[in-house]
């Protein structure tokens, strides 16, 4: 028994040594994204922020066991797991094929135009609106990892450079129809249901009524 208890203290202890911290994750990788930087004037704070959020800093299943750090579905051959994703003989293959992908996929290698390397709020954003990622909240959360782990230290920002300042995009509030009616003059059942997109059975029974005479002023339930 103690055996047995001893045997899965090691296994635990070597999956939770396995686990890689974002610092030494940027630390291993940071030299190569910033050498993609230089070559394809795409912000390294960009790459490594999106690595870090779609591979969880190197320690998602398809990090580990297809060196997928940006979440690029497609075909493997990995024996280990079943994954819908591609991939890829180390991490730097996987880093360049990302920025490939921003480089010649539409409508991703228009961005090149519209932000420089030091914009990595307008690149985050602009991959989002680009289709990378279905979620609303992906380009605030890429740009919150840039924040956290200042990451923007490693685009080589010149001296004064100053950020552009961009709104906050607003999303705006469906709305919600009136759930009441205050009857006027004129008013009859059949033209309010055809208004309310229902029925004059409905507003009847809703609102107790016996007949379909109406008076002006009436508060009708919907």
């Amino acid at each position: 028994m103690k055996r047995i208890f001893t045997l899965c203290l090691f296994l635990l202890t070597g999956i939770i040594a396995k686990a890689q911290s974002t610092a030494d994750y940027i630390a291993a990788h940071v030299d190569f994204a910033q050498g993609l930087m230089r070559d394809h004037k795409i912000p390294a704070s960009i790459i490594l922020a999106v690595a870090i959020h779609e591979s969880a800093a190197g320690n998602s299943r398809i990090a580990q066991y297809l060196n997928n750090h940006f979440g690029v579905k497609g075909p493997n051959t990995n024996m280990e797991i079943h994954s819908a994703y591609r991939d890829y003989e180390n991490a730097d293959e996987s880093y360049s094929h990302f920025v490939e992908i921003m480089e010649t996929r539409e409508p991703f290698n228009n961005l090149f135009s519209k932000y420089d390397q030091y914009d990595y709020r307008g690149w985050a954003r602009g991959i989002q609106r680009s289709g990378y990622a279905h979620s609303r909240t992906w380009a605030s959360q890429v740009i919150a990892l840039v924040k956290k782990y200042e990451l923007y230290q490693y685009d080589e920002r010149p001296e004064g450079y100053e950020e552009p300042v961009y709104k906050t995009p607003a999303y705006r509030k469906k709305k919600i129809a009136s759930k009441s009616y205050t009857t006027k003059a004129g008013d009859n059942l059949s033209l309010i249901a055809k208004k309310k997109g229902t029925t004059v059975k409905s507003i009847q029974k809703k609102n107790g009524l016996k007949n379909i005479n109406l008076k002006p002023g009436q508060k009708l339930k919907f």
